[in-house]
């Protein structure tokens, strides 16, 4: 079917939509928000709150009648009309998500929607009119107040009030073509049941009951999978439902809020995976989340069929293969300043703590022993700091040293702008030998193995304090052991190790244990509250930004395009290996169809090119073949 042709021929079907409005069209049961707010305060509310609740569940579960239930559940609440109007604006905020990201829908098809609820319509016509919905559409129990307005019943005459009350209803109705009913509860599957639908979608996106879906023609997750199963016209190109997200190493839970709350599928591993682990467990996944010990190598990625993007959720990259990602089409994002202030505090804190020997002093005090004196305890303040590494972390520690009166040195292979007072040393080993206090904060690269050696460590001060809180292969442990057991590096602070338990479960062995003056700690430094949920909200958006929009903006890999918003119009993404003639080739087929391009975008990289074409809604799906079926073509998508 042609898309021009779609949202015409489809209204033409005499196809009905009946929508169930708890924890369908909203996400909660009304009822229950309105016991929240008319007994706000009072001792007993959270009794009858959970007496509604299991009065709600057993008739959705079709384990109570459904009048009854209803009875039940209004002589409990205690309400009155100004509660209403609260409860009205809890429930704007209150709509599903699907339904939200889907409004053209209901706008579209709004005379062939019937909201069909047992809930009551002093609630449901306010929410539902917002979506284009009319009130002479909306069929729905009503209250019954007294002339203070407090709520006294419900009208019993209503077949919505009554056992079976939907099917009653419909067959008053008969409406004249299909008709598809969507909602959680049993008395929704019981107008299929009935032979008054053609199909009955249980909708879990809010609630799943077992019992519901077992009796379901179809799951529904969201309503975008509704649209695409109904071929109907929806907000997104492909359920999200239908789209596997799996984040790895206990990355914070605001992320798997921000993936869920999109749509998407989502599994989260406390722990990583090893290398023929993660090859299997990949092999359906779209979105990939991962800190710093998952290795995502070739040989995974050549399982991960379906991926899209990956997310680094912390700074360093060196963990990802990112060529084989980008040959793959697969886009990578990192965090590169969402922990930098917490690792940064940890380093100037761990100075402190060495320089004034206080690990040695408090392990003393642990065993009885009091030693007050200030022997080989200093300040910070006047000490020569060497940075090896002048990025994102290395720069605001710079910053922060200074202004505690340190002299500020640092090293980076790249040319960088020196910050405040800073100087730039024009060699490793110059750092090395003018410097009391020396903090790695270098990339992972492999180059970077054993930067810091036997040979490095001899060319220190005597007495020199030394951090590593950047990638512990960095370091050679056995020669820092040797540095301190000699006296040469007096103190030391190691987050990072060059083998590191995949879990909390797993032990940690290392030859510094036992050390004096030596601070570990298990890869931390990134570990504050604020950093983790900083991360969990940048690298989640960045990825739905590339995924909905096609925007590589702040990608590691791919060639950076930031996008306008997409308005009216059908995007197409075309990623292809950076060969000539792939964008007349492109722009000829587009021609050849008479298809007219909206705005088109184009950047590339040593390995690829990266193609953004906006066109008209109106188009052949000819074309998509033909696009897909050029030559050297790596990935392609439609966003709509």
């Amino acid at each position: 079917m042609d898309a021009a042709l779609s949202i015409a021929a489809l209204k033409d079907l005499n196809k009905y939509f009946v929508i169930d409005f708890d924890s369908t069209f909203t996400q909660v049961e009304a009822l229950d928000e309105l016991v929240k707010i008319s007994l706000n305060g009072k001792d007993h509310a959270q009794q009858v709150l959970e007496t509604i609740q299991q009065a709600t569940e057993k008739a959705m579960a079709g384990d109570l009648s459904f009048s009854e239930s209803l009875k039940i559940r209004v002589s409990l609440l205690e309400a009155n009309r100004k509660h209403l109007d609260q409860l009205v604006t809890v429930l704007k905020g209150r709509v599903s998500e699907s339904f939200k990201r889907n409004r053209e829908f209901f706008t579209t098809f709004s005379n062939q929607i019937r909201i069909v609820s047992s809930g009551f319509k002093e609630f449901i016509v306010p929410i539902v009119a917002d979506f284009g919905i009319g009130e002479e559409n909306v069929y729905a129990n009503t209250f019954l107040f007294d002339e203070a307005g407090n709520i006294t019943g419900f009208d019993e005459t209503n077949y919505l009030s009554q056992d079976k009350g939907k099917v009653k209803l419909l067959k008053e109705l008969q409406l004249p073509g299909e008709v598809y009913v969507l909602g959680d509860g049993y008395t929704d599957y019981e107008i299929r049941e009935a032979g008054l639908a053609n199909k009955f979608f249980a909708f879990t996106e809010n609630v799943e009951r077992d019992i519901v879906i077992s009796m379901a023609d179809h799951k529904s997750a969201t309503l975008d999978e509704f649209l695409y199963d109904n071929r109907l016209p929806m907000n997104v190109s492909y359920p999200k439902s239908r789209i596997s997200v799996l984040l790895l190493e206990n990355i914070h839970p605001h992320a798997v809020e921000l993936f869920r709350n999109e749509g998407y599928q989502v599994e989260s591993i406390k722990g990583g995976l090893d290398e023929d682990e993660l090859c299997e467990k990949i092999k359906d996944v779209s979105i990939l989340g991962i800190r710093s010990k998952t290795m995502l190598t070739a040989k995974v990625l050549e399982h991960a069929n379906k991926l899209i993007s990956v997310g680094a959720f912390c700074i360093g990259t060196n963990q990802i293969d990112l060529e084989t990602c980008l040959k793959k089409g697969v886009s990578v994002f990192n965090a590169p300043y969402s922990n930098t202030r917490s690792v940064v505090e940890l380093a100037i804190g761990e100075m402190i703590v060495l320089t004034r020997r206080i690990v040695e002093k408090s392990e003393q005090m642990h065993h009885g022993k009091w030693d007050k004196n200030a022997t080989h305890s200093y300040e910070v303040r006047g000490k020569k700091l060497g940075i090896i590494g002048y990025g994102n972390i290395g720069t605001q520690l710079s910053v922060i040293a200074e202004a505690l009166g340190m002299q500020v040195y640092y090293y980076d292979t790249v040319d960088k702008l020196a910050l405040g007072n800073a100087q730039k040393c024009h060699s490793l080993n110059q750092l090395l030998e003018i410097s009391d206090i020396i903090t790695l904060h270098t990339d992972g690269r492999k180059s970077n193995t054993n930067l810091i050696g036997e040979k490095q460590f001899a060319r220190m001060k005597d007495g020199v304090i030394f951090l590593n809180l950047s990638r512990g292969h960095i370091v050679d442990i056995q020669a820092l052991t040797q540095a301190l057991k000699s006296g040469k590096v007096r103190g030391a602070g190691l987050d990072v190790f060059p083998e590191e338990p995949k879990t909390n479960d797993e032990p940690f062995i290392s030859e510094l244990m036992g050390l004096p003056n030596v601070l570990l700690s298990p890869h931390i430094g990134g570990s504050t509250e604020e950093a983790q949920f900083n991360i969990a909200d940048y690298v989640p958006n960045k990825m739905m930004e590339y995924i909905n929009t096609g925007s590589t903006y702040m990608s590691v890999n791919f060639p950076e395009i930031q996008l306008p918003e997409l308005a009216n119009a059908h995007r197409l993404i075309h990623c292809h290996e950076n060969v000539p003639g792939i964008l007349a080739r492109i722009n000829q087929i587009l021609a050849n169809h008479q298809i007219n391009i909206v705005g088109q975008y184009l950047k590339t990289n040593a390995h690829i090119g990266y193609v953004i074409t906006d066109i008209d809604k109106e188009y052949n799906k000819d074309v998509i073949r033909e696009l897909r079926a050029i030559d050297s073509t790596i990935k392609f998508r439609v966003l709509y």
